[in-house]
């Protein structure tokens, strides 16, 4: 399942972020968007973009482009 695709309040694993280019993968990275980290999504904007995400206790405001890129697994 993509990230883009969650609906509020759910949680998953981040399984794959080889889609996203290299410096984009990078700055997630760094944010602590890492394999196999918990994530959940907190809001979706009203029209859809940006997407508010948990990652290790700290809020991230994803665009919906860069979230179709990370493939999540739902627990």
């Amino acid at each position: 399942m993509k990230l883009s695709e969650m609906a509020c309040g759910v949680s998953a694993v981040v399984s794959d972020l080889s889609a996203l280019p290299a410096a984009t993968r990078k700055k997630l990275m760094v944010m602590g968007v890492l394999p196999n980290t918990e994530l959940s999504v907190v809001r979706i904007a009203p029209m859809g973009d940006p997407l508010q995400v948990r990652v290790r206790g700290v809020d991230i405001a994803l665009r919906k482009q860069i979230a179709a890129n990370i493939d999540v697994e739902v627990r």
